[in-house]
């Protein structure tokens, strides 16, 4: 990032949106609604952390000595690990191509294949966005904290055919 200020307009970001999910949640009616709004400040916690972490390497490269570059490498994958964060608040799919298998919230796997007299069939699950009803108050704060922290969201459940 060329800004020298980036990661510390990132914390305040996101501790500002910490803060709205917080009050937002005051207004919940329903567990479900608590659930995802717990779980958005559970990952905006950890997008937290990994950025207090990117900025005290940053301290570190810019006081001290670092001859050997360790702490550049260090600060360098601890900015490649915020650059693809990502908040999950209800269901990860996980597929291997590879094998056929597939699984859910790093559950077991689970075999696509399926065969009968007919021949093999490979069918994986998919996912559903949840709609914007089911989401609530929460859908356009969490369109907001992508669209201001270019931090992915995902609000969906898994689907089998």
């Amino acid at each position: 990032m060329s800004d020298d200020w980036y990661y510390t307009h990132q914390l305040a970001v996101l501790s500002g949106f910490k803060l709205v999910v917080l009050a937002n949640r005051i207004g919940c009616a329903d567990d479900f609604s608590r659930i995802l709004h717990d779980r958005l400040v559970g990952g905006l916690e950890c997008a937290i952390r990994q950025t207090r972490s990117v900025l005290a390497l940053e301290r570190e490269v810019a006081s001290e000595p670092d001859p050997e570059g360790l702490t550049a490498f260090l600060l360098q994958g601890e900015q490649e690990c915020l650059d693809r964060f990502r908040i999950i608040l209800l269901d990860e799919l996980e597929i291997d191509f590879a094998t056929y298998e597939y699984r859910v919230n790093n559950g077991e796997w689970h075999s696509a294949l399926s065969a009968d007299c007919d021949g093999i069939e490979i069918s994986y699950p998919s996912t559903a966005a949840l709609t914007d009803t089911e989401l609530g108050a929460l859908g356009p704060i969490i369109r907001a904290i992508s669209r201001e922290t270019g931090i992915g969201i995902s609000a969906a459940r898994v689907v089998c055919d």
